[in-house]
């Protein structure tokens, strides 16, 4: 495992740079280009990335718990089986992403772009996802519950066995989505809770 904890890397074109395994806990990126680069299961854990260009990297299996991501670009990143538990990654473009399994258990999500993001199977329990944008997102089985999607984008989302118990989808917008197998439980939906609806109700018209 290459050490590189506790680095200043501020401003560096680090393009295609190879960091799998390593050990980048700390470090600052800062304004940093890591656009196509290699960071599979790599520790970055409480690492600076304001700014960081982090377009089509590879963070498969990263740990990024509690790591502030807010405002940097993952357009079509892999964050496959990544930890970003309680993380912000409040206005982040994550479009077309590679999220599956991750854990967003917590995470600051409001205002992201997760459009046609594969979210299968991934963990977003009691995540804050207040308007985002997640039309054509693959939900597939993924754990919603408790989570906040007031205002959230759904449009043609699949949402195939997702568990939603206790979510707040208030003001969210549904159009033609996939519900098969989907768990409910009892959720807010119009300020209401979802029991007293009916499931046709959750397609806005």
């Amino acid at each position: 495992m290459i050490d590189l904890g506790e680095i200043n890397f501020l401003g560096s074109n680090l393009k295609r740079i190879n960091l799998e395994r390593a050990n980048l806990e700390r470090s600052n990126f800062t304004g940093a280009n890591l656009k196509v680069a290699n960071l599979n299961m790599a520790n970055i854990r409480g690492a600076n990335l304001q700014g960081v260009n982090l377009e089509r990297a590879n963070l498969q299996g990263v740990n990024l718990e509690g790591v502030n991501l807010q405002g940097v670009n993952l357009e079509g990143v892999n964050l496959q089986g990544a930890n970003l538990r309680g993380s912000t990654l409040e206005k982040v473009n994550l479009f077309m992403a590679d999220l599956e399994g991750s854990n967003f258990k917590g995470t600051i999500l409001d205002g992201t772009d997760l459009e046609k993001t594969n979210l299968t199977k991934a963990n977003l329990t009691k995540a804050n996802l207040k308007e985002t944008n997640l039309k054509g997102a693959d939900l597939d089985w993924t754990i919603l519950a408790g989570s906040n999607l007031k205002g959230a984008k759904l449009e043609k989302a699949n949402l195939t066995g997702a568990n939603l118990q206790e979510a707040n989808l208030s003001m969210a917008n549904f159009k033609e989505p996939d519900l098969l197998w989907l768990t409910l439980g009892e959720l807010i939906f119009r300020g209401r809770t979802l029991k007293a609806l009916t499931l046709n109700e959750l397609f806005l018209k």
